[in-house]
């Protein structure tokens, strides 16, 4: 640590046979003192409430931007008996000890509604008791160990539509958000299952309501997911009924403008669940990627026309790029086939759809206006 040691010497040299410096100097100005006070702390419970009231959305959009990293069982249904075993996660995953005890921190100690006995005895009325206590915890919980329990009626009401009722939109929110979730992760063979279907349907519901409610306006992200899940309620009638409306416009080439019939399908049914222009505007995105998906699974439909081929099924659509990736493989499998035996346009549509929609760089919206200046144009044919 230094010192200031002038004034010390000063006056030393003063006491002196040599004279001082000191008399010659101007005396330094003393500094004029100004107290003030801090601003007053919130109070504990200020900061209790703007805790409970940002830590759901804050939890909820860590979950969204880890989700892609957590692993999940392949049985995505929990039947009764196997309602105990919890599905494994990474490390990163958004109930990892950090985000646990960021949201137990803003949110307060909770005590655990987990009986004993298991999570098969865990009743309907409990969860709406977390619903209003907003526990997020128990809920992911819940969402892992016991989803159908997200979807059961108590007192004519369903956890959701509880949320939505009482005004706890932020866990309105993180239950969507838990719906979304399991809908992208559920495995081929789990989209066949009759009870999957059915939870479908009970999610189409639950979702539509929280449309209904203006809770997409408050979380836009999941907006997308909300489509998704409709869509996917729909089951295989309206996906292959879009697909072969375009395939049709397809063979029927520029005059048929397939890349608009395909996205005025996706957008017509988007104004139809949605009905609002706001809520259109921000599904842009989802809806270029559906009608790319829309478009590839066309194309593959006139190929098999031709050759022997394995169906697209229709549980691939518009979930991130697997359309793709399936349509890329087929191709890849059947070349020789398709360069034997398909037309001459269709084969030009083939390799301007895999130019066009290989990598990331490029957005799906982006994507899609190119392809309807090659393929509703005829450009390059």
């Amino acid at each position: 640590m230094a010192f200031n040691n002038a004034s010390i010497i000063i006056a030393l040299g003063g006491s002196s046979e040599f004279p001082s410096t000191s008399s010659r100097r101007r005396a330094r100005r003393r500094v004029t003192s100004d107290p003030c006070l801090p601003e007053r702390l919130p109070t504990t419970g200020v900061i209790q409430r703007e805790a409970e009231r940002l830590a759901p959305r804050a939890f909820m959009n860590q979950m969204l931007k880890n989700s892609i990293e957590e692993t999940l069982d392949t049985e995505s249904v929990i039947e009764p008996q196997d309602i105990e075993k919890p599905r494994p996660r990474s490390s990163s995953s958004p109930r990892s000890p950090s985000i646990r005890s960021f949201v137990r921190s803003m949110v307060g100690p909770r005590l655990s509604r987990v009986p004993s006995s298991g999570w098969a005895d865990v009743q309907p009325y409990e969860i709406m008791k977390a619903v209003e206590d907003r526990d997020i915890m128990f809920l992911m919980e819940v969402r892992d160990k016991a989803f159908p329990l997200l979807l059961q009626s108590s007192g004519g009401e369903t956890p959701l539509v509880h949320a939505i009722r009482t005004g706890n939109k932020d866990v309105a929110i993180v239950l969507l958000g838990a719906f979304s979730k399991w809908v992208n992760y559920l495995e081929d063979a789990d989209i066949q299952k009759t009870q999957t279907q059915t939870y479908l349907k009970a999610l189409r519901v639950g979702l539509k309501l929280a449309i209904n409610e203006g809770l997409a306006k408050s979380q836009n992200e999941l907006i997308a997911s909300f489509m998704q899940t409709l869509i996917m309620s729909e089951g295989d009638k309206w996906v292959y009924a879009q697909a072969s409306t375009v395939s049709r416009a397809l063979k029927a080439g520029t005059e048929g403008k397939p890349v608009q019939v395909a996205g005025e399908a996706v957008r017509k049914f988007a104004t139809k669940e949605m009905g609002k222009a706001d809520l259109i505007a921000s599904l842009e995105d989802y809806i270029a990627n559906a009608t790319a998906d829309l478009l590839m699974m066309a194309a593959w439909s006139n190929v098999q026309q031709s050759i022997i081929g394995e169906s697209m099924p229709s549980y691939y659509f518009a979930r991130d790029d697997r359309v793709y990736k399936a349509f890329i493989e087929r191709l890849h499998r059947h070349k020789s086939e398709i360069q034997r035996s398909c037309s001459r346009r269709l084969k030009w549509q083939i390799q301007v759809l895999k130019e066009v929609l290989e990598g990331r760089t490029v957005t799906y919206r982006k994507k899609v206006e190119i392809l309807s200046s090659r393929l509703d144009t005829g450009e390059g044919i």
